[in-house]
This record gives C-alpha cells, structure tokens and sequence, in this order.
C-alpha cells in the first residue's frame, strides 16, 4: 500500500512541501503520497490523531503549531529537545517519535547549495524566537569561530544563548556593529515587511546575508545587498529540511539541488506573468 504522509499547519494553502515530496517521491521511486492538512487552531491534537488512524505514517509541522508537536510526542530526538519544538513526525506501534530537521536543513543549504561552511566563521544570528533556537545547535555543531544572538529585548537572547553555553554571546541589535561572515535573519519582521534596526557595519563584501523566509524579497536582503553584501531567501533551507524528514521517514536522501532549481524557475516564471488585475 502507498504510505501516507501530510503537513499540518494553519494557514496551510501556501505551502510548498506536497510538491517537494512529491518530487522527492518520482526521484527515489519510494511509494508515498503527501498532502496539506488545515488544522483548527484548536484541533491540532485531533487531527493528528486522525491523520493516524486513517493510516497516516508521518507528518510534518509548521506554524503555529511545532511546540504542540513537541508536547504531543512521546518520544524526541535529541535536537527536538535542544529545539523545544518539532517539525517531523514519525508514527510507529510505540507511539509518536517527534524530530526537528529544521537546523539540518539550514546547515545543509549554507554548505552544499551557498558554499558557505559555518566552520571558523563569524556568525550573527537575529531573534531569540522558536526559529532561532531551532537552528543553534547544528550551527554549534559546525564549529564557527563566533556566534552572536542579537534581539530586540537583550534578556531573550541572553537567556537562549544561556541554554546552550558553548560562549555564545548575546547582545541587542544596535549593539552588533563588528563585521560577521553570516549573517542570519530568523525575525518574524520580514513576514511583516519590516527591517530589524541594524547596523550596516556588521556587512562587509564578503558577508552572506541569509533570511529564513522564502518566497519574495525582504528589506532584510534589500538593506543587506545595499551594504555590499552577498543574500538568499530559505528557499534551499525549506528544501533541505524536507530532504532530512524524507531520510529520517524512508531512510533514502533525496538530491535536493534540482527540486531547488524547479522552485526557484516556477517563482521567476510566476513573477514574469502580467497581472490579470482583479477578477469579477
């Protein structure tokens, strides 16, 4: 029978995963079929529930609902823990094994698709929220010569950072004003449209500015390449998570590089279409 797997979020029309693992589907020949699934905002539990009992054998998690995931599930792996929230679910006779790829996939797409080892590097990372603290550990696993969690309100950052030790170092975001050779945008501001208050001097020409959204520009990248340096959107970041969660279910790895190049043409052929202006 074809195994059955979703993604559950809310909102969740917009999401690019079906497509990711149906191509990660036809690649391998593995016989799986992967849905959206709209949970009510209150019924995330329920549906998991039932997303099980219809034979469902695995899921991932998107907002708002990763740190539900992570109380739901019996069992963690290891960086689910230090995460404190899950973005993959496994469904087994024991329970629900709850897993966060989304740090995997961000180290993943800085080393093979940007060529940008974390190793040795000076790494800046903005917010101190769940997509910050997800990321801090397969960061940390890389060995970077600094790593700095700059926030909006310093007690945040102090505290994240305090959680893994390692000499993170914490500040406010005026406060970074030293150059970096990453640097990572994990705000909530680009969804709003907005640019964390930052200082041009953390970007040199040597800078990787990385925002953890996908989809479209933010004044994060736009603010960033005026300052000279280098950006990507979390485009191969979504990808590569993706491609974990596929391992960690089929225990197969997927090569990501052409699902990545086939979003990347489907975005630039939807930004090229004229508008058809608003329907009646």
């Amino acid at each position: 029978m074809t195994d059955r797997y979703a993604v559950f979020g809310h909102p969740i029309a917009h999401s690019k995963s079906p497509q990711i693992h149906a191509a990660f589907a036809r690649q391998t020949g593995e016989d799986v079929v992967y849905e959206a699934r709209l949970a009510p905002l209150d019924g995330f539990a329920e549906g998991v529930a039932q997303f099980i009992a219809t034979g469902g054998r695995g899921a991932n998690v998107t907002v708002p609902f990763k740190e539900e995931a992570f109380k739901l599930a019996n069992r963690l792996s290891s960086r689910a823990q230090r995460a404190g929230a899950v973005n993959t679910l496994s469904f087994d006779t024991d329970g629900i094994v709850g897993d966060n790829t989304d740090g995997a996939g961000l180290v993943a797409d800085l080393t093979r698709n940007l060529n940008r080892s974390p190793a040795g590097k000076r790494i800046l990372l903005l917010g101190a929220g769940g997509a910050a603290r997800g990321v801090i550990e397969p960061l940390l696993d890389q060995q970077p010569a600094a790593l700095v969690i700059a926030n909006r309100t310093v007690s945040r950052a102090e505290e994240l950072a305090g959680l893994f030790g390692h000499g993170i170092t914490a500040c406010s975001f005026d406060a970074a004003d030293t150059p970096f050779d990453i640097v990572i945008n994990a705000t909530a501001a680009s969804l709003a449209g907005e640019l964390p208050p930052l200082s041009s001097r953390i970007f040199t020409n040597n800078t990787l500015a990385y925002d953890m959204m996908y989809g479209r520009d933010t004044p994060f990248l736009d603010f960033s390449r005026m300052h000279g340096a280098a950006t990507s959107d979390g485009l191969g970041m979504l990808v590569e998570q993706a491609a974990e969660a596929f391992f960690v279910w089929r225990g197969v790895r997927p090569d990501t590089a052409p699902v990545i190049a086939a979003l990347r043409l489907d975005r630039e052929r939807l930004a090229a279409t004229p508008s058809r202006g608003p329907r009646t």
